[in-house]
């Protein structure tokens, strides 16, 4: 049993981690309208990383998460300085596509390198339950300095994502760099929440608890800490329930919390008919 709790606490202080970041990040997200910006971010990542590979380096090397970041910053600039209504299509169709290319140009390059299926696979279903400390500490490191900057400049994030959507509404250009602010931090944080999580995860974790709470609480912080909340009981949950029956753990965890945001809608629906 002591054997198991400390294999377990590994996986878990991440989830701790993961759930508090990406729920906040993802009331934001919700708010601007923009719900599958992280899947394209985190598939042109890893088609950067692809090219690494391609180019011999190894897997982490210095020069593959140079690319990683490089393909990722210009997607999230084009994000933050366009004004999404202003655009002739819908912002979700410019990110459906660009996720497609990211993930087709990934496909095509894995042919040429070893073992490029198996690092596709990888990055789309994650693997949180072998995590080791050492990623979790800096995950954590990482994670804290981007919550401080987000911590003295919430109020403006917040604004500037209430002011996403509104018709009409234009950006001075010192929020232009304060957008681009919040995505580029947007953007580290889904890179890599996604080396420990793999895609899907961190979508679901991103998307599910913020619906969930948004469904009962209207407060920013309220929505922020009930977020946090769900994220962490599903991802536990999803955790041992993986580890008890022998079953991959982020498709576990994906399909429980998608289960819990449905439970919670009927629960929802299903109130105002009792009263």
């Amino acid at each position: 049993m002591k054997e198991t709790l400390l294999f377990l606490a590994t996986p878990i202080t991440a989830s701790i981690i993961l759930a508090g970041m990406l729920g906040y990040f993802g009331t934001h997200i919700l708010t601007r309208r923009i719900i599958f910006i992280d899947i394209a971010v985190a598939q042109i990542a890893a088609l950067g990383t692809m090219i690494g590979l391609l180019f011999g380096f190894a897997e982490e090397a210095m020069e593959v998460q140079i690319l990683s970041y490089l393909f990722t910053l210009i997607i999230i600039g084009g994000f933050a300085f366009l004004k999404s209504n202003a655009l002739p299509i819908p912002a979700e169709a410019v990110i459906g596509i660009i996720y497609c290319l990211g993930l087709a140009g990934a496909l095509l390059l894995a042919e040429r390198i070893p073992g490029g299926s198996n690092y596709i696979t990888k990055t789309i279903t994650g693997n949180i339950l072998w995590v080791t400390w050492d990623k979790v500490i800096k995950l954590g490191v990482l994670f804290a300095a981007i919550g401080l900057i987000h911590f003295m400049l919430g109020r403006k994030f917040h604004d500037l994502s209430d002011k996403a959507n509104q018709t009409g509404s234009g950006m001075t250009l010192n929020e232009r760099f304060l957008n681009l602010l919040f995505y580029i931090t947007f953007g580290v944080v889904v890179v890599k929440a996604v080396l420990i999580g793999g895609i899907f995860l961190v979508f679901t974790l991103l998307i599910a608890p913020a619906v969930a709470a948004a469904m009962f609480v209207k407060s920013w912080n309220g929505r922020m800490l009930w977020s946090w909340i769900i994220g962490l009981v599903g991802t536990v949950a999803g955790i041992l329930i993986s580890y008890w029956l022998n079953i991959s753990n982020g498709p576990a965890i994906v399909c429980l919390l998608g289960l819990l945001v449905f439970v919670m809608a009927f629960v929802k629906l299903a109130r105002p008919a009792k009263n």
